[in-house]
């Protein structure tokens, strides 16, 4: 199965691997979300943007300072935006950070799958036609902002999916899922989100998927589980996480290694962090994932999100320690 891929990106077709991140972030020191008005949020969305850009990120995720389930959910169940229930009206299909964008910048665009939605709504549950009702909804946010010529990536959030014993549907109901919430990414990158490898093979049969990521970073043995001929054999990626970012876990070993509580020493605790999230360390993953997998590495970045981290400096030196890295990689294999 041939999947067609185009980005329009230079930077891509020179090395192959793009970086990018998952989305989440923390706020400005200071910050609160309660009492902006769209107007100041968008200018908060448009500062830490330009931090994620000048980090060094090739692709970034417009930052998700909002909760990813009811950023979405909130519209899509709104009587006065919806044809009917879970089914959003096209035109209100709108994510309010992409009002952050300059003319012509593209960013990867971040939408909670249809699985998450659900689950969030009604657990353990399994009415197909509501799930299916999601992945419309879900497809109108991507068609609305590939129309508006800002996606350079698609990406699809299910980090509940082969976790969560909640999701009772069946495997072809789940792929029928994705596949309508995919459908308006087709011909284009777009990955799915997952934090556990069990559904990766499964992703990778759907149409609309064309890269499938694993927080390989945190979970090295994971690569292990995504077999490269089914990847080649689906027309597949992988974006392996090359960064860790569960930052509550790692604390939690340097502070029993260290005899201390790092969280009482900030400066410290990013020290420590850093310094096993080094250029070397992230560099060394990459490489693994790639002598691994090859062409079929299509994109790198953190695990997941930062937005449990404990400031944007911090954060924004992780990126930058991933940046490094990506670079140091593509100079060796002079490009």
């Amino acid at each position: 199965m041939q999947k067609e891929m185009v980005t329009g990106q230079d930077l891509f077709d020179e090395c192959g691997i793009f970086f990018d991140d998952i989305g989440s972030y923390p706020l400005p020191k200071g910050a609160r979300l309660d009492g902006l008005s769209s107007e100041q949020y968008i200018g908060l969305v448009r500062e830490t943007l330009d931090q994620k850009i000048s980090s060094g990120v090739d692709v970034a995720t417009y930052p998700q300072f909002r909760d990813m389930i009811k950023m979405f959910l909130d519209p899509i169940k709104d009587p006065q935006l919806s044809l009917s229930p879970y089914l959003i009206r096209k035109e209100e299909a709108k994510i309010l950070e992409l009002r952050a964008l300059r003319p012509r910048e593209r960013v990867r665009v971040c939408v909670t799958g249809p699985l998450e939605l659900y689950v969030s709504a009604f657990g353990a549950t399994g009415y197909t036609d509501i799930l299916f009702s999601l992945a419309t909804s879900v497809a109108r946010f991507f068609e609305n902002a590939k129309e508006a010529g800002v996606m350079a990536v698609a990406s699809l959030d299910e980090p509940s999916l082969g976790i969560s014993s909640s999701i009772v549907f069946q495997e072809d109901d789940i792929l029928q899922a994705l596949e309508i919430a995919s459908s308006p990414c087709r011909s284009m990158d777009c990955e799915v989100h997952l934090h556990s490898p069990l559904y990766a093979e499964p992703c990778a049969r759907v149409s609309g998927i064309s890269i499938v990521g694993v927080e390989s970073a945190a979970h090295p043995d994971y690569l292990r589980l995504i077999d490269r001929r089914v990847l080649e054999e689906t027309d597949t990626y992988l974006r392996a996480g090359i960064a860790r970012t569960d930052i509550l876990a790692m604390a939690a070993r340097l502070n029993e290694r260290l005899g201390t509580n790092l969280w009482d020493d900030p400066a410290r605790l990013e020290r420590e962090i850093l310094e096993m999230e080094s250029v070397q360390a992230i560099k060394r993953r990459l490489e693994i994932a790639h002598s691994e997998f090859g062409e079929r590495l299509r994109a790198v970045g953190p695990d997941c999100g930062l937005g449990s981290w404990p400031s944007q400096a911090t954060a924004c030196r992780l990126l930058r320690n991933c940046a490094e890295a990506v670079r140091a990689f593509r100079r060796e294999r002079g490009r």
